[in-house]
């Protein structure tokens, strides 16, 4: 079945002039690795900078402790 010149048209709510062609694209070549935050900790940690900063002060209270746990701890488990 093919398509007529209306389905391939762009609709007009769709507005990409600003965008910016791969943009992304090396950040998604090196790998990405996308975490689901509760609403509640979403509520506080509104980006990416905000999660990182207290995942470093973590890390910096815990030490080497929180590294031995992440070795120890095989990956895909939470």
């Amino acid at each position: 079945m093919s398509k007529t010149t209306k389905d391939n048209e762009m609709r007009s709510e769709y507005d990409f002039s600003s965008g910016i062609r791969g943009k992304h694209h090396q950040a998604y070549r090196n790998g990405t690795n996308v975490v689901l935050l509760e609403p509640d900790i979403a509520e506080i940690f509104k980006d990416s900078d905000s999660v990182n900063h207290a995942l470093r002060m973590l890390m910096d209270l815990a030490g080497n402790e929180i590294k031995r746990n992440l070795t120890r701890r095989p990956s895909g488990h939470s």
